[in-house]
């Protein structure tokens, strides 16, 4: 293995509801998973610890430089309703090998900002999605996926103990 660096991104876009948004997307933000700590001093500590309670809830957002009638569409779905996007990544070896990198999420869009307009000047459209699903591949080998009730990191479920215990 070369001692070069390695999984550098390259390019990305985006798909909104299956449509791609290949030229079109200018920053694409993956969510960004956070366990969610509470700091504990019990009697007979000397100092606090942090220990885990879950996670976060999971957000993403994307910026479209073109005013896009089909994404503008996926906002203020019904109660229930939720859409699928997915990000894609080149990901280059300096050594010349590219590698895929995919996002999956299912999410609703939750805000839907058409920026400034301004003649002359490129407008930007942003997007916030909250995430309900997210699964994050790197070369065919899923390292993260997430749902309101479970979390795998590489494969290995990090909540299945606590569904036993609830005998879910």
């Amino acid at each position: 293995m070369s001692d070069l660096p390695r999984y550098i991104l390259r390019n990305c876009t985006i798909f909104a509801d299956r449509v791609s948004k290949i030229g079109q997307a200018s920053e694409i933000t993956l969510p960004v998973p956070t366990e969610k700590l509470e700091e504990l001093r019990n009697a007979g500590m000397v100092m606090p610890i942090d220990i885990p309670m879950g996670y976060e809830k999971l957000e993403a957002s994307f910026k479209l430089t073109g005013f896009d009638p089909q994404t503008i569409t996926l906002f203020g779905l019904a109660v229930g309703q939720e859409r699928e996007y997915m990000a894609t990544g080149a990901l280059a070896h300096e050594d010349g090998t590219v590698v895929n990198a995919t996002a999956y999420l299912r999410a609703r869009l939750t805000k839907n900002d058409h920026g400034n307009w301004q003649p002359g000047e490129i407008g930007e459209n942003e997007f916030s999605l909250s995430v309900r699903y997210y699964k994050l591949d790197v070369e065919g080998r899923t390292l993260i996926e997430m749902t309101p009730f479970s979390v795998s990191i590489a494969g290995v479920s990090q909540t299945d103990a606590i569904r036993t215990a609830l005998l879910a």
